[in-house]
């Protein structure tokens, strides 16, 4: 088998680390991967955006399967122009990635088919959505826009003022281009919010282990938002009986709106949400795998990956026993670069690994590096996810901690309090 995976961050590695478990697997490409990825695959030097080039790539080199995991190639269609040359793929079509691709539909879609989310209104002018923040009068609220921005195209205002700036910001200043179209207006939910990400396969859905996201640069959850600076799983929040509900009320209700919509959805679904006093509600969807919460979910999981990948692109799921390890915890500490997520420097060495990028003090993922001159060097923001295993959820962050001791570059930048409101959750 030739299989190709397309992207090029921790969230890649994670799923490229566990598809060489499986040993029917001949050939690994990663398209466009990165300095860690290149010691584990074949990488490929193509935009993961870059469709026309991805399809002469797959039919020149005999692709047999390609696992599509960033959302902004599967909302552009890459699934289906893939599938049309009869490469088989992993990741929903455009037709239904939309589900992330615009949140006027997610959330119109949710309040259809009656999934508990916050409430919300659609915009399409700055003028009337800041009339409608100055009638309703209460803060903070949830300021969202419509379409694919890195994961930073949300805003949560305390106040009149911050909310007018930043739906000037989205709408007339277009500060996350045409994403920033149309917004979404929406109530500020409290409770604990909790990651799942799910296998689906239009008639059956699958939660994997659940996990907490960081999304703060600083300690306390203070500072900027990120694309996620640790993660720990399973999420203590996550109770049987929240698990229960949620399969009930969102994650089935989901797969079938869906349906019912001509959308069938196959590939992972994402819900992002939040343990309210009034139960489990969705914050938002996303049609992937999530960076960094691949990086602990996978480890967990005991099934194999590719046969999994499989059944849920023929429809199948039902025939595969997704097993996941009991009483066991990981955490991944996410080592930056110092500036991150505003402006940093590149190319700085890294100390600690091996000459494959790995150690024997952590699963190491990388996110943001390249391998030059015989050495693994700073390239982004997220430069690696240190991930550890443990009996106990403190074993787990110990382990990871002591990780970052030995695996390190000038001037990185981590939390150091990664898993300790899980901590305070048991």
């Amino acid at each position: 088998m030739n299989i190709l995976v397309i992207g090029a961050g921790g969230r890649e590695h994670a799923i490229i680390k566990k598809l060489k478990e499986n040993k029917s697997i001949e050939n690994l490409y990663c398209a466009p991967g990165n300095g860690g990825i290149s010691k584990d695959a074949t990488c490929v030097n193509i935009g993961a955006c870059d469709i026309e080039k991805m399809v002469d790539f797959c039919k020149n080199n005999k692709i047999d399967f390609a696992v599509v995991a960033p959302d902004d190639p599967l909302v552009a269609g890459m699934v289906d122009a893939l599938e049309d040359i009869g490469v088989q793929c992993f990741g929903p079509n455009k037709n239904a990635a939309i589900l992330e691709g615009s949140k006027v539909f997610s959330k119109d879609l949710m309040k259809k088919y009656n999934i508990p989310t916050a409430k919300y209104e659609v915009f399409y002018n700055a003028e009337e959505a800041i009339k409608y923040i100055e009638k309703e009068n209460t803060y903070p609220t949830v300021i969202k826009a419509d379409g694919l921005a890195l994961g930073k195209g949300v805003i949560i205002a305390e106040n009149f003022e911050d909310a007018k700036e930043a739906v000037n910001s989205i709408m007339n200043d277009k500060m996350f281009g045409e994403s920033g179209n149309q917004i979404v207006i929406e109530e500020f939910l409290t409770g604990p919010e909790v990651s799942v990400l799910s296998f689906c396969d239009s008639h059956t859905i699958v939660p994997m282990v659940s996990a907490m996201d960081h999304k703060r640069a600083l300690d306390g959850d203070k500072g900027l938002n990120t694309g996620g600076m640790g993660t720990v799983a399973p999420n203590p929040h996550y109770t049987e009986a929240v698990a229960k509900e949620c399969m009930e009320k969102i994650f089935i209700p989901t797969m079938e709106a869906m349906n019912k919509e001509g959308r069938p959805f196959k590939g992972v679904i994402f819900f992002g949400l939040m343990i309210t006093p009034n139960g489990p509600k969705v914050i938002e969807y996303n049609c992937r795998f999530g960076d960094p919460e691949t990086q602990v979910v996978l480890p967990l999981l005991k099934t194999d990956l590719f046969e999994i990948f499989k059944a849920v692109r023929n429809e199948n799921l039902k025939d595969i026993d997704i097993e996941f390890e009991k009483d066991e915890y990981a955490v991944c500490v996410v080592e930056a670069s110092g500036g991150y997520p505003s402006s940093y420097p590149k190319g700085i060495a890294i100390e600690g690994l091996d000459e494959n990028g790995n150690s024997e003090k952590a699963i190491v993922y990388h996110a943001g590096t390249i391998f030059e001159d015989g050495t693994f060097k700073t390239n982004g923001g997220r430069v690696l996810g240190l991930t550890q295993k443990g009996k106990t959820l403190q074993e787990a962050i110990d382990k990871a901690y002591n990780a970052t001791t030995s695996i390190k570059f000038e001037n990185m930048h981590y939390r150091k309090d990664i898993g300790q409101r899980a901590l305070n959750a048991k």
